[in-house]
């Protein structure tokens, strides 16, 4: 099986209705959403911490375990047509040593 490393930037709502489909997929037997491991430098003394017009989209990351190309394909195109629907923006992390 290969691993399918996705970067989605959009809402919470986004990130699980990418993770619901993925899951409906013939073929995926593992979708996780892993943890952020970037430190914030937000100042939880700032004077703007917290504001609306200061928070932008979150950033998700999901690994999938694809079984073969086709279905990463298929996968692919899945996600590109539901992030777009979102209006959420959607990068796929392609490890070159791997192909």
């Amino acid at each position: 099986m290969a691993l399918l490393r996705i970067r989605l930037t959009g809402s919470d709502d986004a990130a699980r209705a990418v993770m619901n489909l993925l899951q409906s997929l013939d073929g995926i037997e593992h979708v996780e959403e892993i943890g952020d491991l970037m430190t914030h430098m937000d100042d939880a003394d700032s004077s703007s911490a917290g504001l609306s017009d200061v928070e932008g989209p979150q950033m998700h990351e999901i690994e999938i375990d694809v079984p073969n190309e086709s279905t990463e394909r298929k996968v692919r195109d899945a996600i590109e047509a539901l992030a777009f629907d979102l209006e959420a923006l959607v990068e796929f992390e392609d490890d070159e040593d791997d192909k």
